[in-house]
C-alpha cells in the first residue's frame, strides 16, 4: 500500500455503485481520518476534460497583450506547491523555461500549471527535442516525462495545418486522460490547439466523428489508434513527432507488435521519442530498428522515487485486511492506494475496507470506461481517502508490502530490480517519512 500526502482532503459518502462504496466519515485529525475541505467541481462539469475521445476546450483567459506589457501579471497561477521535493526534481541546472524560445502563450500555459522551473528531465529533454532528434530518455516516473515531451511537442505545432501532426502513445486508459487534461491545459493559450484522447472501452463511432474535425495532437492506447488508422480515419501521413511514454510496456510483448504496424503508416521522417524507468532488451531491439542517433538521456541511478521509504509486513492471508485496519488507525493517513492482482480482490477488498468504516472507490479493468474515468477523476480530487486497484497510479509518502509466506522469495528480486532495500516495518513509523505537514518548502522537517 502506497500512502501520499495531499492538501485539503475531502472525506464522503458515496454510492456503491460505478467502484464507489460508502463509508463512515472518520472524525478530521483522528488516526485513519481526515480533514475537511472545499467541494470539488462535479465530474460532468468538469472543463477542458476528455469525453470518449471527444475534446471541449479548455477555458482561456486571452486578454491582448501587447509588446512591451508584463504579460506575467496577468497570469492565473495556482497556489505555491509547498510540499517536500527529493532531488530527483530539484537537482537542475538551473535553466528556465524561457531559456528555451518558446511561444509566450505557451510559456503561460507552463506557468499556470504551477510549473515554475524544468525538473532535470526537462532539462535534458525539451532542447533536444525541439532539434528534431530522437530520443530515448531513461526517467522515474513522477519527475516531469509529462512535460518533457509535451513542450516541445506544442512548440513545433503548425495551427496553420489542420492535420495530425503528433501522437502519444501510452500503455493505459487513465495514463492517456491524464496526458491529454496536461496538454490542453498547457495549450490552452496558444489559440486553437485540438487534443484528442482516444482508448479502448470507449465508443468508436465517437472517435470516428471527432476525427470528422481538426485534430492535431492525438493520445491514445496503441490498439484503438492502429485500429482507427487501418480504418482510414486518422490519418497520420503528415505525423512529424511520436513520443512513446512508459515504452518498456509499450514494447512488451502485449504491444510491440501493434507498434511496429503503427510505426509502418507514419513518414520516414519522424521524431521518435521514447520514456521509460527500464530498457528491457525489447527497447534496445526497438531503437536500433527505428531510431535515428537518438540522444540517450539516463537519469537514474535506481527505480524508486527519493521520498519513497519501503516497507514489509510478513502477514498470513487471512491476517491482510486485520493489518490494513491496524496500519489506518495507527498512521496519520490522507489518501492510500492499495494493489491488488485481480478483480475479483480488488472488489472484495474494497467492500470489506468500507465494512471497516472507511471511505473507499475501487478501479480494475472490467469496470466500463465511463465509471474508471469517474473514480480516477474524483480520487484524484479528493473526494476518498482509500483507493483499491490492479494498476499503479503514480513526493513524499510509504509503501508498504503485504507478504505472505508465499511471498517472500519474490522479495529479494524486487530489491534487486528496484535498486533498493524493503526492511520490515517498525512499531511506529517517522511521520515525517510520508507526511506533508512535518516539512518545509526546504525539505526541512517541522516539529508538529
Amino acid at each position: 500500500m502506497s500512502t501520499a500526502r495531499t492538501e485539503n482532503p475531502v472525506i464522503m459518502g458515496l454510492s456503491t455503485q460505478n467502484g464507489q462504496l460508502r463509508g463512515s466519515v472518520k472524525p478530521a485529525g483522528a488516526p485513519g481520518g481526515g480533514g475537511g475541505g472545499p467541494q470539488q467541481q462535479p465530474f460532468s462539469q468538469m472543463k477542458g476534460t476528455i469525453n470518449n475521445g471527444s475534446s471541449q476546450p479548455a477555458p482561456t483567459t486571452n486578454a491582448v497583450i501587447k509588446p512591451g506589457d508584463d504579460w506575467k501579471k496577468n497570469l492565473k497561477l495556482p497556489p505555491k506547491d509547498m510540499r517536500m521535493k527529493t532531488s530527483d526534481v530539484t537537482a537542475t541546472k538551473g535553466n528556465e523555461f524561457e531559456d528555451y524560445c518558446l511561444k509566450r502563450e505557451l510559456l503561460m500555459g507552463i506557468f499556470e500549471m504551477g510549473w515554475e522551473k524544468p525538473s532535470p528531465i526537462q532539462e535534458e529533454s525539451i532542447p533536444i527535442a525541439l532539434s528534431g532528434r530522437d530520443i530515448l530518455a531513461r526517467a522515474k516516473n513522477g519527475t516531469g516525462k509529462s512535460g518533457a515531451y509535451l513542450i516541445p511537442l506544442l512548440e513545433r505545432i503548425d495551427l496553420k495545418k489542420d492535420c495530425i501532426q503528433a501522437v502519444v502513445i501510452v500503455p493505459t486508459r487513465e495514463l492517456a486522460l491524464q496526458v491529454s487534461q496536461i496538454c490542453i491545459q498547457v495549450s490552452k493559450h496558444m489559440g486553437g490547439v485540438k487534443v484528442m484522447a482516444t482508448t479502448g472501452g470507449t465508443n468508436l463511432r465517437d472517435d470516428i466523428m471527432r476525427l470528422d474535425e481538426t485534430v492535431h495532437v492525438i493520445i491514445a492506447t496503441p490498439g484503438r489508434i492502429l485500429d482507427l488508422i487501418k480504418k482510414g480515419v486518422a490519418k497520420v501521413n503528415q505525423v512529424q513527432m511520436i513520443v512513446l511514454d512508459e515504452a518498456d510496456k509499450l514494447l512488451s510483448q502485449d504491444f510491440v507488435v501493434m507498434m511496429e504496424e503503427i510505426l509502418g503508416f507514419l513518414p520516414k521522417q519522424r521524431q521518435i521519442l521514447l520514456y521509460s524507468a527500464t530498457f528491457p532488451l525489447s527497447v534496445q531491439k526497438f531503437m536500433n530498428a527505428h531510431l535515428q542517433k537518438p540522444y540517450e538521456i539516463n537519469l537514474m541511478e535506481e527505480l524508486t522515487l527519493k521520498g519513497v521509504t519501503q516497507y514489509y509486513a510478513y502477514v498470513t492471508e487471512r491476517q491482510k485486511v486485520h493489518c490494513l485496519n491496524t496500519l489506518f488507525s495507527r498512521l496519520q493517513i490522507n489518501q492510500s492506494i492499495i494493489f491488488c492482482n485481480s478483480s475479483q480482490r480488488v472488489e472484495l477488498l474494497a467492500k470489506k475496507i468500507s465494512q471497516l468504516g472507511y471511505s473507499c472507490f475501487y478501479i480494475h479493468a472490467k469496470m466500463r470506461q465511463e465509471h474508471r474515468n469517474r473514480v480516477f477523476h474524483d480520487f484524484r480530487n479528493g473526494l476518498c481517502r482509500n483507493l483499491v486497484c490492479t494498476g499503479r497510479f503514480g513526493h513524499l509518502g510509504l509503501a508498504i508490502n503485504l507478504i505472505t509466506y508465499d511471498d517472500r522469495f519474490n522479495l529479494k528480486a524486487i530489491e534487486e530490480q528496484l535498486g533498493t532495500e524493503i526492511k520490515p516495518i517498525p512499531g511506529i513509523i517517522d511521520k515525517s517519512l510520508y507526511v506533508a505537514e512535518y516539512h518545509s518548502e526546504s525539505g526541512e522537517e517541522v516539529k508538529p
